[in-house]
């Protein structure tokens, strides 16, 4: 009877001991969750139904970064509890920031005030060695987090602007279209179809990078300068001639009076669907790479050249 009782109070002695242990990072966890589970909300809700900012849907890629960030906190978590308990003086200031940016009445402020708090509480509990072994989950946080910086590189857009309009309408040309380039703007069959700022790609951009980064994050492919400066050229690429193809696509679609195709990839899940295919394009160069620079690596190194020295010795 006795050894069945303490059968039956091991589990919440289990309990008791796991809340006592942990219990400040579950109180600053509740206390975060509690301060910005709202926001998280919202920005998830304005992502999904596009019903948020045009500026802040640039940001959506957060529906992956953000889950992937507490992800590799997760598995973080045994090398953070073996961290000595070390206070760094720069995590006060960083959570002084942080609380008074999100009780500012500035949307940005307070958006801006979640890695700011993340990152003093990773100064404030482990010191700066805390702060190194979370840099790359608070980077996805910082890096997904709605602003203004959208809104701000719009005014040096126009040469891109430019530059995807003559293509698009080059391409057209060579399908037989009539069709004309005065700097943005695309005019066929007495339609014209501007290039518009938030027409030049910049969020499929934003969204390609942010995913490219956790590729090469999660295949330590970072750790290799050629393959990150390969990765990342051949992303500008495909996301300017992928840009330079939906732009041809929706100008031949409006020219030609095909109002429901046009909708479906400007507005519908076309559009989503582009995108897609795009990042699974990304996901296939990040692995060419690797096989590519791998190849040449072995040819660079043969065999016979390794074993050499032990041969003369």
């Amino acid at each position: 009877m006795q050894v069945r009782q303490k059968l039956d109070a091991f589990p919440r002695q289990l309990r008791a001991w796991a809340i006592g242990r942990n219990f400040p990072s579950l109180l600053i966890g509740g206390l975060l969750l509690l301060l910005y589970a709202p926001l998280l909300l919202h920005w998830i809700d304005g992502w999904i139904n596009k019903s948020i900012s045009t500026e802040h849907e640039y940001f959506s890629h957060g529906l992956i970064g953000l889950p992937f960030a507490a992800y590799l906190v997760w598995l973080k978590r045994h090398r953070w509890a073996a961290l000595p308990d070390r206070t760094h003086f720069a995590g006060m200031g960083l959570l002084t920031l942080g609380l008074i940016g999100y009780l500012s009445p500035l949307p940005d402020t307070i958006n801006l005030s979640l890695p700011i708090l993340l990152a003093g509480l990773c100064l404030w509990l482990k010191g700066l060695p805390g702060l190194r072994l979370q840099i790359f989950p608070l980077l996805l946080v910082l890096l997904a987090t709605p602003n203004s910086m959208p809104y701000l590189l719009v005014p040096y857009t126009l040469p891109l602007q430019r530059f995807i309009a003559g293509v698009a309408g080059f391409l057209l040309a060579q399908g037989g279209l009539p069709v004309q380039v005065k700097e943005i703007y695309l005019f066929v069959n007495d339609r014209v179809v501007e290039v518009a700022p938030y027409c030049a790609g910049l969020k499929m951009l934003f969204t390609s990078l942010y995913v490219g980064l956790i590729l090469l994050y999660w295949t330590g492919a970072w750790r290799s300068r050629p393959k990150v400066m390969q990765f990342l050229t051949g992303i500008l690429l495909l996301n300017l001639a992928a840009n330079i193809i939906r732009n041809a696509l929706l100008t031949y679609f409006h020219a030609t009076t095909q109002t429901a195709a046009f909708y479906w990839l400007h507005d519908s899940w076309g559009g989503d669907l582009f995108s897609t295919v795009l990042l699974g394009l990304i996901v296939l160069l990040l692995r060419w790479i690797d096989r590519e620079m791998d190849a040449e690596t072995t040819l660079d190194d043969p065999e016979d050249e390794t074993i050499a020295p032990s041969a003369e010795s």
